[in-house]
C-alpha cells in the first residue's frame, strides 16, 4: 500500500451560500431534523421525484470527480458540486444537516465517511470518496463512490474495485419478500473473500422526503435487522470496506470517522426503489 502520510484537518472556507429560489429541507438553521414518522413504502409520485433529486445528484458528483487530480483541493470539488446542484434547482442536502458545513463529504484514504472539504490538497495515489445528495421538489438522492487520484498501487486498486462489487451484488439481492439483512450477508460473504473489514456502526438508511428515515440498512451479517423488503420501499445500501480493521476513530471536528489502524478504505452508495421484482437505482447521471 502506498507509503503516504496520514491526513490532518485542513482549512475550511465559508458557508456557500444558496439562492433563496431553492426550497430548503426543514432541518436546515436547526440542530437536527424532526424525527420522520411516514411510511417506508412511497407512493408513485414521491418515487418520480426521487429519481429527479437522485439523477442531480449523480450529475453532481460525477462533475465534482472530473476534477480530481493531484494538486485539487477538496474544498474545489464541493464547490463545482455545490454549483450544479444549485444550477439545477436542487439544495445540497449535507449543507446545514446537523451543522454540516459543506455540500459534499469528501473522504480520503483512511476516512471511512463524512470528511468535510477543506484546503486539503488531493495527492498522486490517493482514493476520493465523494458522497453527494440533492434535495428538489421534497425529497432526497443520496449517491457516493471512489474514485482514483493519479497512479494508485494495486492494493488500494482492488479495493475500490471489489467494494462496488459488493455494493452490486447486495443491490442483486434486493427482492420483495426477503429481509433487509440480506443486503449485509451478501456484503459480509464477499468481503471476507479479501480479508477486508466491514463497517458496522455507518449503515444505509431509508431516505424519501427524509434524509436518514429511521430505518437501518446494515452492511453486516446481522440477525436483528428483519424488516421485510417490501415494493416502493426507498433506501440507500452504501458498503464501506477496509483493508484492515473496521473499527474506527473520530476526529475533533465531531464528522470524520477514520479506520482506527488507518489502513484505507472505500465505499460506494446508491439509492435504491424496491420493484416487484428487485430494485430500481435511482442514482443514475
Amino acid at each position: 500500500m502506498s507509503g503516504q502520510s496520514l491526513l490532518v484537518p485542513g482549512k475550511i472556507s465559508p458557508t456557500r451560500p444558496v439562492p433563496a429560489s431553492i426550497a430548503r429541507p426543514e432541518y436546515v438553521g436547526k440542530d437536527a431534523p424532526t424525527p420522520y414518522s411516514g411510511p417506508e413504502v412511497q407512493d408513485a409520485e414521491t418515487i418520480e421525484k426521487m429519481r429527479i433529486a437522485g439523477r442531480i445528484a449523480a450529475q453532481a458528483m460525477a462533475e465534482a470527480a472530473k476534477h480530481i487530480q493531484p494538486g485539487v483541493t477538496t474544498d474545489e470539488l464541493d464547490r463545482v458540486a455545490h454549483e450544479f446542484m444549485c444550477d439545477h434547482g436542487a439544495y445540497p442536502s449535507t449543507l446545514g444537516y446537523r451543522g454540516f458545513p459543506k455540500s459534499l463529504c469528501s473522504s480520503l484514504n483512511e476516512v471511512i465517511c463524512h470528511g468535510i472539504p477543506d484546503s486539503t490538497v488531493l495527492k498522486d495515489g490517493d482514493i476520493v470518496n465523494l458522497d453527494v445528495t440533492a434535495y428538489i421538489h421534497g425529497v432526497h438522492g443520496d449517491n457516493n463512490a471512489t474514485y482514483l487520484c493519479g497512479e494508485v498501487d494495486e492494493e488500494s486498486r482492488l479495493l475500490v474495485e471489489r467494494t462496488q462489487e459488493a455494493l452490486n451484488r447486495a443491490i442483486k439481492a434486493v427482492k420483495p419478500g426477503r429481509q433487509i439483512n440480506i443486503i449485509g450477508r451478501v456484503i459480509e460473504s464477499y468481503a471476507k473473500r479479501f480479508g477486508y473489514g466491514v463497517v458496522r456502526d455507518f449503515t444505509g438508511h431509508g431516505i424519501n422526503s427524509s434524509f436518514h428515515s429511521g430505518l437501518i440498512v446494515p452492511h453486516y451479517d446481522s440477525p436483528h435487522h428483519t424488516t421485510d423488503i417490501k415494493p416502493g420501499m426507498t433506501f440507500t445500501i452504501e458498503p464501506m470496506l477496509t483493508l484492515g480493521t473496521y473499527e474506527y476513530d473520530m476526529w475533533a471536528d465531531g464528522w470524520t470517522v477514520v479506520t482506527k489502524d488507518r489502513k484505507r478504505t472505500a465505499q460506494f452508495e446508491h439509492t435504491l426503489v424496491v420493484t416487484d421484482t428487485g430494485a430500481e437505482i435511482l442514482t443514475l447521471p
